[in-house]
C-alpha cells in the first residue's frame, strides 16, 4: 500500500508524460530525461515527451497530460517543478519529477535520486503520497516564498546574461552593497509581528537556491507554513556568511533569526518589494501565502 492508502500500481500500467524544459541545467535536462524514458519503455511503460517553448507550455501541457491519466513527469529545474506541479494539482492528477535545474530543492526535500535507473525504479514502483502546496495570491508552488535581499538577488540572476555559474556568485554580492533592511509586517494566524528584517521565507520544502536548506525544520505534508526570518541584528557584512551557513541549516542559531509556523500568513513592508516564488517573481507585497494541505499526488523513493 502507498502512504496515500492506494495499492501501489503494476508497472506496467503507468503511462507517464514527460514535460521538458530544454533549457533546463545548462541544456541537459533531454539528455538527462532519455535514458530514464527508456528505462520506463523497457518495463512495459507508455511514455510521451514533450518539450516547452513558451513560459505558458508547462502548465498547459501538465494539464492536458494529467486528462488523460497519465502521470506527469516534471523534467528541469524548480521553475518548471512549480508550473506543473500547480497544473497537476489542479487536474487532481499525479506528479513526478526528474532533477534537471540548477537548484532542485523540491527534489532534494522529497530525497529523489539522480542516477536515471534509480530515478525509473522511482516513477514505476515508487511509492505515491500527498504533499502541501503553497498557494500565493492564487499561484500554488511546492517550495518556498521569498522576499527581501534573496528575492532581489533572485531576479537579479533571473535577469543576467552572464553565465548562470558567475551569476549566482555574483548577484547576491551586488544585491548586498545595495541593500538596506526592510520594515515587514507579518500576520501569522492572527498573531501580529513587526521586524526590521534582510528578509522572510514562507517555506514548505524549505531547501532552494543551489543546495541550500534555508528553512530546515520545514515538512512537506505537516499543513504548516514555516516562517524564517534573519533580522537586521545580522550586519550586512555576515550576511554572506550567514547564507553559507544555510548550505548546513547551522544559520538558524544565529542572533536574529526568528522562527514562526502557521496556515495562513500576510505580509506587507515598509517599501516595495518582489515576493518570489520557487525562483520566479509571484507579484510584490503586500501578499498573502496559504498552505493547501495535501494538495499535491507525488511519486516518491
Amino acid at each position: 500500500m502507498t502512504r496515500s492508502g492506494r495499492p501501489a500500481e503494476e508497472s506496467a500500467g503507468r503511462s507517464f508524460t514527460a514535460v521538458v524544459n530544454p533549457v533546463a541545467g545548462g541544456g541537459h535536462a533531454p539528455s538527462l530525461w532519455a535514458p530514464i524514458a527508456r528505462a520506463l519503455e523497457a518495463a512495459g511503460a507508455r511514455v510521451r515527451t514533450t518539450t516547452t517553448r513558451t513560459a505558458d507550455d508547462g502548465a498547459r501541457l501538465a494539464s492536458e497530460a494529467a486528462a488523460r491519466g497519465d502521470v506527469v513527469v516534471a523534467v528541469g529545474g524548480d521553475g518548471i517543478v512549480r508550473d506543473v506541479a500547480a497544473a497537476v494539482a489542479r487536474s487532481r492528477g499525479v506528479f513526478a519529477l526528474v532533477a534537471a535545474g540548477r537548484g532542485n530543492g523540491f527534489a532534494a526535500k522529497l530525497r529523489m535520486p539522480r542516477e536515471p535507473s534509480a530515478v525509473a525504479s522511482v516513477l514505476l514502483s515508487g511509492r505515491e503520497r500527498t504533499v502541501d502546496l503553497l498557494d500565493v495570491d492564487g499561484q500554488l508552488a511546492p517550495g518556498n516564498a521569498y522576499t527581501g535581499l534573496d528575492a532581489i538577488a533572485n531576479l537579479m540572476m533571473n535577469d543576467s546574461r552572464i553565465p548562470s555559474e558567475i551569476a549566482y556568485r555574483v548577484a547576491p554580492v551586488v544585491a548586498i552593497v545595495r541593500w538596506k533592511p526592510a520594515r515587514f509586517e507579518l500576520d501569522i494566524d492572527g498573531s501580529r509581528h513587526s521586524v526590521l528584517a534582510h528578509l522572510v521565507v514562507m517555506a514548505n520544502s524549505g531547501r532552494y537556491g543551489h543546495g541550500l536548506d534555508i528553512v530546515p525544520d520545514a515538512v512537506l505534508d505537516d499543513g504548516l507554513i514555516h516562517v524564517l526570518v534573519a533580522g537586521a541584528e545580522i550586519p550586512k557584512r555576515n550576511v554572506a556568511r550567514f547564507m553559507r551557513l544555510a548550505a548546513t541549516g547551522a544559520h538558524v542559531t544565529e542572533p536574529g533569526v526568528r522562527r514562526f509556523t502557521g496556515g495562513n500568513v500576510a505580509i506587507s513592508a515598509d517599501r516595495p518589494l518582489p515576493l518570489c516564488l520557487d525562483g520566479d517573481q509571484a507579484g510584490w507585497l503586500p501578499a498573502r501565502v496559504r498552505i493547501r494541505p495535501g494538495a499535491l499526488r507525488v511519486l516518491a523513493p
